[in-house]
């Protein structure tokens, strides 16, 4: 007997597993959008509180530490009454927030409202990646992680063009907000816009199911009779059985997010410093992202592994790194841009899947979340340090490139502290 070939594996894809994903994507490109804007107008910031380095990095450093609140509440949030509230309430959130930094009359007001836009920040993420994972087929969960994270490079791209087309028509207007001499209303345009993303919440509420999964564990919680530990609860990760994975996946993350910060959270300032324009530039290194993350995503899924996939994007971002700051070549910076894109970027293709497949269901959403904001607050020095570094007298350049280079050859080296997961049942009666 013949069989018949599979369809491609974006028809094996039912409507409601769509638009679950769709759901977590669109929340993590806004979220994505309303972060990234900051580092296009890092020199504004300074020049209107008249801050140095070191403290306009801060502001980079106080988002991530914040989102490990974020995450830790709504990933509790989402394992106890489910993925869809929390994942609304942090996009009205962060919504909120980006729209009021806008407002801010002094760094320490602008300081603050960051700090509270991280946690909506936080929240997004480890609501919505068990609710799209959860819908999605064991075999796809692969490509679905990567185009999910993929979501967050497409709002760097979205903040690129903002800033490029949006934020000249305000950098002419003098800012009624600010005392100092010069200061326009550009920046500010740029946070206000951040609000857009609570319109997304009236779609998630009205079309997107709660996830199958979760739904799954409280059907069989009600049949035995839920116990106290039954509950979802932080002290879980911390049990004999966890305890390992919630510290190698903090560990891994926290690398992660040392990588990702190194590479964008300066590049814009480094190409201004060049006088190069820096939409080109950063389009080209998030589209490099968005088909590398895919990509490693998808090859994820074959005989690399979450873990061998991880590793050779990590290597090649290390090795792209010259390709991506040592040159005053535009054309060459272009090309190295995709290139640290595609590879430096690409690790995080395998992110979500490989956080959820670590994490039984009773706490899918607390584990990932703290494993991932614990990262993110590690992690949230690095806008800090490389402040510090440029001040102590270090080139952007040569800043962004020493932290590159240490944290790829960490990521390379802390995925193999922790076992293969590819093909792991995330059923509701996983390894609880």
């Amino acid at each position: 007997m013949v069989k018949e070939p599979l369809a491609p594996w974006y028809r094996q894809v039912d409507r409601q597993q769509w638009r679950a994903f769709f759901a977590t994507f669109l929340g993590w490109l806004l979220d994505g959008f309303d972060f990234t804007i900051t580092t296009f107008i890092l020199i504004d910031i300074q020049n209107s509180f008249t801050v140095d380095s070191a403290l306009a990095g801060a502001l980079g450093t106080v988002t991530l530490l914040f989102r490990l609140v974020g995450g830790l509440g709504a990933g509790a949030m989402a394992d106890r009454w489910g993925r869809k509230l929390p994942l609304m309430l942090s996009i009205l959130w962060f919504s909120l927030f980006a729209f009021l930094s806008g407002f801010s009359t002094s760094y320490a007001v602008l300081f603050a409202f960051r700090a509270l836009f991280g946690i909506g920040m936080g929240g997004e993420w480890a609501a919505g990646m068990p609710l799209a994972l959860e819908h999605w087929p064991t075999r796809l969960r692969g490509i679905a992680s990567g185009l999910l994270q993929g979501g967050w490079y497409w709002g760097y791209i979205l903040s690129a063009v903002t800033f490029s087309y949006v934020y000249p028509m305000f950098s002419g207007v003098p800012d009624p907000l600010s005392d100092v001499p010069g200061a326009t209303l550009g920046w500010r345009v740029m946070f206000w816009i951040g609000v857009l993303p609570a319109l997304l919440v009236l779609w998630i509420r009205t079309g997107v199911n709660e996830s199958p999964v979760w739904l799954e564990r409280q059907r069989r919680l009600r049949q035995v009779g839920c116990t106290r530990e039954d509950r979802t609860s932080v002290l879980r990760l911390f049990q004999p059985d966890l305890i390992w994975i919630t510290i190698q996946s903090s560990l891994l993350l926290s690398a992660f997010m040392f990588s990702y910060h190194s590479i964008s959270f300066w590049y814009p300032t480094f190409l201004l410093g060049l006088g190069l324009d820096p939409l080109g530039y950063v389009v080209a290194f998030n589209g490099g992202a968005v088909v590398g993350i895919a990509l490693w995503g998808r090859a994820s899924e074959g005989s690399l592994g979450r873990r061998g996939a991880v590793t050779v994007a990590a290597l090649c971002g290390v090795i792209s790194a010259p390709l991506f700051l040592a040159t005053s070549s535009a054309g060459i910076l272009l090309v190295g841009a995709g290139v640290m894109g595609a590879t430096g970027a690409g690790i995080w293709g395998m992110a979500p899947a490989y956080l959820t497949e670590r994490f039984p269901t009773a706490v899918r959403g607390v584990g990932p979340g703290l494993s991932y904001h614990l990262g993110a607050a590690v992690g949230s020095v690095t806008p800090y340090v490389l402040g510090q570094l440029q001040d102590g007298g270090m080139t952007t350049g040569n800043a962004m490139m020493s932290c590159i280079v240490i944290s790829g050859l960490l990521v390379a080296g802390l995925i193999w502290l922790g076992p293969e997961t590819r093909g792991v049942s995330l059923d509701a009666g996983d390894h609880d």
